[in-house]
C-alpha cells in the first residue's frame, strides 16, 4: 500500500549493467558493424589451397603403401590478398567513371582500411569518426556497384550505410570506449 496516496510510485527503467536501453542498442550496432567490418578485412586475406596429406589407416597411422590425399585447406596470408574479385575488378576496368588511377589504390587500401575500422570500432577508438569513414567506404563500395548494375550489392550495401547511420544517431550513448570521441 502507498503510504502517501497523492504521490504515484515512479519506475526506473530497467538497466542491464548499469546501461540504458539505447547504450545497449548502440553498443549491439557498434559490435556487429566492427566484426562485420574486421571479418570482411580479414577474408581479403584469405584462400583455398590444396595440400597433399598422407592417408591415415584406421588407427590414425600413415597408410604404409605411401597413400596421399588432397585436401582443401582455408589459410591466410599477404600473398593471398584480394581486394575484390576478380570478375568484378574486369568490369570496373571497363567502367570510364572509375579511372585505373584510382581503383588501384582504392584495391590495395581495402582489407586494410575494413580491418582497421573494424578494430577502431570494437575497442571504441574514436567511434564517431571509425563510424565516418565507414559510411565513407561503404559509399564508395556502393557507387561502385551502381556503375556495374549490382543492384543486390548495392542494397547490402544500403543496409550497411543505414546502420551505420543509426549508429551514428546513438552514438551519444555509447560506452565501454578507449576514448571520448
Amino acid at each position: 500500500m502507498n503510504p502517501n496516496p497523492s504521490q504515484t510510485p515512479t519506475s526506473e527503467p530497467v538497466r542491464f549493467l548499469g546501461c540504458s536501453g539505447q547504450t545497449l542498442a548502440f553498443l549491439s550496432l557498434r559490435l556487429w558493424l566492427g566484426l562485420r567490418a574486421l571479418v570482411t578485412g580479414l577474408e581479403k586475406f584469405a584462400a583455398k589451397v590444396n595440400i597433399q596429406e598422407p592417408l591415415l589407416d584406421a588407427q590414425g597411422q600413415p597408410d604404409p603403401s605411401g597413400a596421399v590425399v588432397e585436401i582443401e585447406k582455408k589459410v591466410y596470408g599477404l600473398s593471398h590478398y584480394h581486394a575484390v574479385p576478380e570478375s568484378l575488378q574486369t568490369k570496373f576496368a571497363g567502367e570510364p567513371l572509375l579511372p585505373g588511377i584510382f581503383t588501384g589504390p582504392f584495391y590495395a587500401a581495402l582489407g586494410p582500411i575494413l580491418i582497421l575500422l573494424g578494430l577502431l570500432l570494437l575497442a571504441g577508438i574514436c567511434t564517431r569518426l571509425s563510424l565516418v569513414g565507414m559510411a565513407l567506404l561503404y559509399t564508395m563500395l556502393t557507387f561502385g556497384l551502381m556503375l556495374i548494375g549490382q543492384d543486390q550489392g548495392v542494397s547490402w550495401l544500403a543496409i550497411h550505410i543505414a546502420l551505420v547511420a543509426l549508429s551514428l544517431s546513438w552514438v551519444e550513448h555509447n560506452r565501454f570506449t578507449l576514448t571520448r570521441s
